[in-house]
């Protein structure tokens, strides 16, 4: 009964401005992320702009994503770049100070010859080490 009360294109039309709410409502949040991060607007513009987004909510943000829409980006891929570089960075410092079973052997087995363990306690580190 209700696929006469609701054709086929009535659904189609229902999500597709379903959909389009939605990013229209994640492009909202993204320039309201955009207004408050943006360095080269001074609190006076941020404010206009806040403004122009809450009053006229679709032209606000439309015209925003036209007049700033390239800094908006440009913005972003320096955020995404910073975000790379520490993820890296961090990365080749775990990898560094993590050593591996083979120097630990290794470092003891020196301090055994240089004299600083005994044979026992070499021993017992070495056991401790590897099992």
């Amino acid at each position: 009964m209700l696929a006469y009360d609701y054709p086929i294109l009535g659904v189609f039309w229902t999500m597709l401005i379903f959909f389009l709410w939605f990013a229209w409502l994640m492009l909202l949040f993204k320039v309201f992320g955009d207004i408050f991060r943006s360095e080269d607007l001074g609190g006076f513009s941020k404010g206009l702009w806040t403004v122009a987004v809450i009053i006229f909510p679709f032209l606000g943000v439309f015209v925003y994503v036209i007049a700033r829409g390239k800094a908006m980006g440009e913005r972003d891929i320096a955020r995404a770049r910073e975000s790379e570089a520490a993820f890296r960075s961090y990365v080749q410092d775990a990898a560094a100070s993590s050593t591996g079973t083979a120097d630990e052997l290794a470092r003891l087995a020196q301090l055994r010859d240089s004299g600083v363990l005994t044979d026992a306690e070499f021993a017992q580190q070495k056991a401790k080490l590897l099992g």
